[in-house]
């Protein structure tokens, strides 16, 4: 049953990180992360208008972040939402930033969708999380200037996510498998990462990385590790992007003397991940992409996490 306006008037969720791209899906693939994540809290108003109150967190540059709605990824996720929706109300947001800017892991998305998972509850009639997707696309837009659902997609449903101009796919995940993910202390802007893509590609290139995407699914379907190693190795994105990520080819290295999968970078970087086909495996890899990162002069952290991670839910107040 639907709630009335008057049974909920404000809602707090968390929306977690994620690795965008998974390496040979750009712009298509991702997977959402046990790690750091962006909480709002969404409060229904009655003025017809979305307002930012405040921004806050320990993410680094988090106190950068405007706090004019249109500007802001989460802010423009919730106008596209009154607009679409033709809602008579408003919102009020309060975001608190828990991934850092340039990240890598998805900082600008989470905030829109823990901003729409938050909104939604709000609303007269909640939507399927199916419905949230063109809002949270909208606010992403905001931020990497493209329509792309590779980060979005897996924040609103977990696990690897096969994400469209329209459509949030989820993938089948093995239960073992578990990724590696290292946040150096440096900042790479998504709009410098795409830069440097602009050139063409070679025909043959392309066809062999579509070899290696069709190997990586259907090693996701099947289940089957030496599938997916064949097939997570990116030869379009990862070469140009690499040198703009000290000590990412150490990292890399470290990730594959200790037996991964497979290894590349997270969204536009610079977070670099790995993926293992045990749990055992990456907690033993862990320190040492790590360190890799600390020896190129950068301190870093290191998550390990289920490939399947969570997705946004609702918080408790």
């Amino acid at each position: 049953m639907s709630a009335a306006p008057s049974d909920i008037r404000s809602a707090r969720a968390f929306a977690p990180a994620s690795v965008g791209n998974i390496g040979v899906g750009f712009d298509l693939l991702g997977h959402a992360i046990a790690g750091p994540r962006d909480i709002a809290r969404v409060r229904r108003i009655d003025e017809p208008t979305v307002r930012i109150a405040a921004i806050g967190g320990d993410s680094a540059g988090a106190g950068s972040l405007p706090l004019e709605a249109a500007r802001n990824t989460a802010g423009q996720a919730l106008i596209s939402m009154r607009e679409k929706l033709g809602l008579g109300h408003g919102f009020e947001l309060e975001l608190e930033k828990g991934i850092a800017l340039g990240s890598g892991l998805g900082g600008s998305a989470a905030s829109c969708v823990a901003a729409v998972v938050a909104a939604n509850a709000v609303l007269d009639a909640p939507l399927p999380r199916q419905a949230l997707y063109e809002f949270a696309l909208d606010g992403e837009s905001v931020s990497s200037g493209s329509r792309h659902g590779d980060n979005v997609a897996p924040m609103l449903l977990g696990g690897v996510v096969m994400a469209t101009a329209t459509r949030m796919i989820p993938l089948a995940v093995p239960e073992w498998l578990h990724a590696v993910v290292v946040h150096p202390d440096q900042v790479l802007e998504t709009r410098r990462a795409r830069a440097v893509l602009a050139d063409p590609y070679p025909l043959h290139t392309v066809v062999e990385q579509s070899a290696h995407l069709a190997l990586f699914l259907t090693g996701l379907q099947r289940g089957d590790a030496e599938l997916l190693r064949e097939g997570l190795v990116d030869l379009l994105v990862e070469p140009r992007r690499a040198p703009l990520i000290p000590g990412f080819a150490e990292v890399k290295a470290a990730a594959l003397a200790h037996g991964a999968l497979g290894a590349s970078i997270s969204g536009a970087g610079p977070s670099t991940f790995a993926w293992f086909a045990s749990q055992a495996q990456a907690q033993a890899a862990a320190p040492a992409m790590r360190q890799a990162f600390v020896d190129a002069g950068y301190d870093a952290r290191a998550y390990v996490t289920p490939v399947a991670g969570p997705r946004a839910e609702l918080l408790d107040d």
